[in-house]
């Protein structure tokens, strides 16, 4: 599974705009097609993206789109889902439409990003600092093509695109399950599904820890409570932060993985473990 890590600043550019510019080139170089990049001459840039799935054969449509207020110190990037792309539409009109924005800075931004022919994947290190999260694309469902054609998620840090600042307090990462911040399209349209294991706020959940240096990691788990498990998110599992801390590296069966936290929260369910190869 590819990655990137590093970081982006306001050397050339806005930082959140030299973001926009890393993800569409390493996209593009891993099979990704770009449908649309507007990155000159207009105040919020946009990407649109086309992945081709695993079989080679799908059209998964995800997009990004910065938007901010220099007046207000704030500086974000809106990500989308998409079941469709009108090129002659904007990105808040196309097919299916769903979004979740991220905080981020127009300084420097340190990153860590995935991606697999389904999904784009990744976390953010901006200001205080604070790390950010999203999801975009498909997931494995618990059914057959047939079946569930199109299972994709929208994932991020807000719920849609309102003006935030890195530095509030009340937003959360989207895995925590039945958080607006997490949209997945079921056979009926978007709902916002349970994250497992996540949602055990409480319980025995939170006193998982490691078992001599070895961690355990969790897939996260979308489900409807007493009707459905939908599937699970791709490299991205739950890890307990017990004796553990953000930017962590694992490494198991040859797969390294590092340690994201939950905005500025260090609580023992307050992580979760991205692939990165």
């Amino acid at each position: 599974m590819p990655s990137i890590t590093g970081f982006v600043d306001d050397t050339d550019q806005l930082a959140h705009f030299a973001l926009l510019e890393t993800i569409q080139t390493f996209a593009n170089a891993n099979g990704w097609e770009t449908l649309r990049y507007a990155d000159t001459g207009v105040d919020n840039h946009e990407l649109i993206l086309k992945g081709s799935g695993y079989s080679g054969a799908e059209e998964i449509f995800i997009a990004f789109r910065t938007y901010q207020n220099p007046g207000a110190d704030w500086y974000n990037i809106c990500c989308y889902s998409l079941t469709g792309y009108v090129p002659s539409s904007p990105v808040t009109a196309q097919p299916g439409v769903v979004f979740s924005a991220v905080p981020c800075h127009n300084q420097r931004i340190d990153y860590w990003i995935t991606l697999s022919p389904q999904r784009i994947a990744g976390a953010l290190k901006v200001g205080t600092p604070v790390y950010e999260s999203f999801y975009l694309g498909k997931f494995f469902p618990y059914a057959r093509p047939s079946q569930y054609p199109y299972p994709i998620v929208c994932a991020g840090m807000l719920n849609g695109a309102p003006e935030t600042r890195f530095s509030d307090t009340a937003y959360m990462m989207p895995y925590y399950g039945n958080r607006e911040n997490l949209k997945m399209r079921s056979l009926e349209g978007w709902i916002t599904p349970h994250v497992f294991p996540h949602f055990l706020n409480t319980g025995n959940i939170n006193e998982v820890r490691d078992t001599f240096g070895t961690y355990m990691l969790l897939p996260l788990e979308m489900l409807t409570p007493n009707a459905n498990v939908w599937g699970c998110l791709e490299g991205v599992f739950w890890i307990s932060g017990f004796d553990n801390v953000v930017e962590n590296t694992l490494s198991l069966d040859g797969k390294t993985y590092v340690v994201i936290q939950d905005v500025y929260r260090t609580g023992h369910n307050n992580y979760y473990a991205l692939l990165l190869d």
